[in-house]
């Protein structure tokens, strides 16, 4: 490691976590339930026939229309009286506007018109239009609400004793079940497809701000969008999302918001016609395995602290950087992920119990969460090339005010700002980027670039841990050869 003038990139850390205000049962729609696990029976029939003929009455057809703006671009021209002159246009005849129709599906909920679907598929309507699958029975519905950071929305029809669909606890599904999933593809018709659950709990995509999918391979194609996914006896799991395809149709790759998650945004959008999201106050990132060994963690489970967010929750709670989150809540948390999703789902204000590993010893803690604010979401990134010594390669020099004023950085800071990377380097290999702040080498604080460079020069074994400042936090990286 040598030092050298400053040239500052920020790289990403990850970020602080969400969820709502307790609200009244009897105000939410009553919604049937079947939460016990899938029966043995369910599982080797040859025909579905019967689940069908039960499950389809409870998915609809969505149609929407909306209004938007013909491009703008040719807008100062058409007011020009020389250009009115030069083309001998009535422009005043030409639309500025124009009438765009969707289709998509949805799944009624209760027998007084709720209805699920996804918020892309009404987003900006202007009309919302619902047709039973008897292609008979047409409702015009309101807009209950949207939640884009799932991808969830509610809408609403006046109506009573309609066919509610039996929904389940999606955390009981297991890779390997039989699944059936139900929409409008294309707008050919309600269609039934067949194929089991692929994966559970994926994320990390980008898809959406809080991924928690259900995988499948039952087939999902545009207009699906809103539709069902349903097990072998008929109940709602998840409600069908997206596919990923480089044909556009479906490739055996589809993900549902698990009808859990689905639930939990129904209740805050029906009780007050938003989601708020628990906020805790700490950038975590996932336990690799080089970490794990680093912090002489047993496995790789949990979330570990990158960084704690001043007078957040979190630091009032007591928690610190390099703690490892094991348990919130009573729950077991088995990824950084898994983590944001749950606090996610916490109300705030709820006083919640916390179980960590700080320098590998248990401890308890207790936080009392606040309301994540809109703006408090970042995602995590990481770039990899090449090398095969430690911090060799690495150029660092001391945070001075013009740095401090030009990217941004608080005054309290101390560390020293990565200016070069060798791109064959370890460092680079494990994600170390210009702009970077070493602020730690092996859980000894570093004030200066001098004291960077000479405990560089001091590092035995075959692995660095190093804690790094970048973009409004901190995280961990493990550097090795």
């Amino acid at each position: 490691m040598k030092t050298k003038p400053i040239l500052l990139i920020a790289v990403s850390a990850i970020s602080g976590l969400g969820l709502v205000s307790l609200i009244h049962a009897d105000a939410l729609p009553q919604l049937k339930t079947d939460n016990a696990p899938l029966s043995a029976e369910a599982r080797p029939n040859l025909s579905f026939a019967p689940v069908i003929k039960q499950v389809t009455p409870s998915v609809v057809n969505i149609y929407t229309n909306k209004t938007t703006r013909v491009d703008q671009g040719m807008a100062p021209f058409l007011d020009d009286p020389f250009f009115r002159r030069f083309f001998g246009g009535p422009f005043e005849s030409m639309p500025r506007e124009r009438k765009e129709q969707a289709l998509g599906s949805g799944v009624i909920v209760s027998t007084d018109g709720y209805i699920l679907t996804n918020s892309h598929v009404v987003e900006g309507a202007d009309e919302i239009k619902v047709a039973l699958n008897d292609n008979k029975t047409t409702y015009d519905a309101k807009l209950v609400g949207t939640d884009p950071q799932t991808d969830i929305a509610v809408i609403k029809v006046s109506a009573k004793d309609l066919p509610a669909i039996t929904l389940t606890d999606s955390d009981n599904v297991q890779v390997g079940d039989v699944v059936l999933a139900i929409g409008n593809p294309f707008g050919i018709g309600q269609t039934v497809t067949m194929g089991i659950v692929s994966a559970k709990g994926r994320g990390g995509m980008g898809i959406v701000d809080y991924e928690d999918f259900i995988q499948t391979d039952a087939s999902i194609n545009p207009g699906n969008s809103g539709g069902a996914l349903v097990d072998a006896t008929g109940r709602l799991i998840g409600i069908n999302q997206s596919i990923i395809s480089r044909s556009g149709g479906n490739q055996g790759v589809g993900f549902s918001v698990p009808v859990n998650l689905a639930k939990y945004v129904m209740e805050r959008l029906v009780a007050d016609g938003k989601v708020t999201r628990g906020y805790l106050g700490v950038m975590i990132q996932p336990v690799t395995d080089d970490l794990a060994k680093a912090f002489d963690l047993k496995d790789n489970s949990g979330a570990l602290v990158g960084d704690v967010t001043e007078d957040s929750p979190a630091e009032e709670a007591g928690l610190k950087e390099g703690d490892v989150i094991t348990e919130f809540n009573g729950k077991k948390v088995n990824s950084s992920q898994q983590l944001r999703l749950m606090v996610s789902q916490t109300a705030p204000g709820t006083k919640a119990p916390v179980k960590l590993l700080r320098d590998g010893k248990p401890m308890d803690l207790s936080v009392k969460l606040g309301e994540l604010p809109k703006e408090g979401l970042a995602k995590a990134g990481m770039k990899r090339g090449g090398g095969d010594e430690l911090l060799d390669g690495v150029t660092v020099d001391d945070l001075d005010n013009r740095a401090r004023r030009q990217f941004g950085l608080p005054n309290a800071l101390d560390g020293a700002v990565v200016t070069e990377v060798d791109p064959s380097s370890p460092a680079a290999r494990a994600g170390l980027q210009p702009g970077d702040v070493i602020v730690e080498i092996n859980r000894r604080r570093v004030s200066n670039a001098d004291e960077a460079v000479r405990m560089s020069e001091g590092l035995e074994g075959d692995r660095v841990l190093l804690r790094v400042w970048s973009r409004g936090g901190s995280r961990y990286l493990v550097i090795s050869k």
